[in-house]
């Protein structure tokens, strides 16, 4: 009996996803279609990495202040959510906000959510291209314009939003107070790619590692396992694809592959790794 073909790498779906705070011009490798505001790129989740959702972010103006749950406080119908940036590229005075400047009751986050103040209790961080920030689940936060960034994330999309600027979108504030860390942001949960080195984060729901070229001998035992890669310079390849040749995967997409001895590395230049952990 013939053995079954070994299960190849494969590119996952791209979705542009339009927003208000999006652009109309987006860096390459990617081209926003005419007349549209994409603030988003999508990959749709894989069946064996299901529990991630990796995508781009591409900002001219601020988006809402929001909080999402862990998968302790989610209610039933609602999923937790850790999330992780990574800084592209960034305008000279391009901001994130992350915590507050001090630790603040229920109270006053109500009220400063209300009238507009929450801003002004923020903690707005300087972004620059390759900053790593870990959002755990109840960590307030906002994203600033002027930046283009990588966000790894569970894959949920339970979000309350304590504030959006007038906008004309509806407010979790209840959900969010109660899911919300009131205090500042821990600094041990930002980093950058000189600071950390090839493992950018290593959480209980994900890992995230960038590498140069090829991987070593321990990221390939590391990563012996479902994974999602992202070329950011370079092209991938697929080994052990069959009949229809070797794929080539470029910069600008996701690929999902069974482990990472399955992919080419022979034209990577930058690529990131994403693995689900136990």
């Amino acid at each position: 009996m013939n053995a079954p073909p070994s299960r190849a790498p494969e590119p996952l779906a791209t979705r542009m996803v339009e927003k208000v705070w999006g652009r109309d011009q987006l860096p390459a490798p990617f081209a926003a279609p005419e007349g549209k505001r994409i603030g988003e790129i999508w990959f749709d989740p894989h069946p064996d990495c299901a529990q991630l959702l990796v995508k781009y972010l591409f900002t001219s103006e601020k988006l809402s202040v929001q909080v999402h749950p862990s998968d302790e406080q989610a209610l039933e119908g609602e999923d937790g959510k850790a999330e992780c940036w990574l800084v592209l590229d960034a305008e000279p005075e391009a901001r994130l906000a992350i915590g507050f400047e001090r630790a603040m009751s229920t109270g006053e986050i109500a009220a400063a959510a209300r009238d507009g103040a929450i801003e002004q209790c923020l903690a707005w961080h300087q972004a620059r291209a390759g900053d790593v920030f870990f959002l755990p689940p109840g960590t307030v936060h906002a994203i600033g314009p002027g930046l283009s960034l990588v966000e790894v994330q569970q894959a949920s999309d339970t979000t309350f939003r304590l504030y959006d600027y007038g906008r004309d979108r509806a407010l979790h504030l209840d959900r969010a107070l109660a899911v919300a860390d009131p205090g500042p942001y821990p600094s041990a949960h930002r980093g950058s790619v000189a600071s950390r080195g090839q493992v950018l984060v290593d959480t209980p729901h994900f890992r995230i590692d960038r590498i140069e070229g090829a991987p070593d001998a321990q990221t390939l035992e590391d990563y012996d396992t479902a994974l999602l890669a992202l070329p950011l310079e370079g092209m991938l390849g697929g080994k052990g694809s069959g009949p229809g040749g070797t794929p080539r995967f470029s910069a600008g997409g996701c690929v999902w592959a069974p482990r990472l001895a399955t992919l080419d590395f022979s034209a990577a230049q930058v690529t990131l790794l994403v693995r689900p952990c136990p």
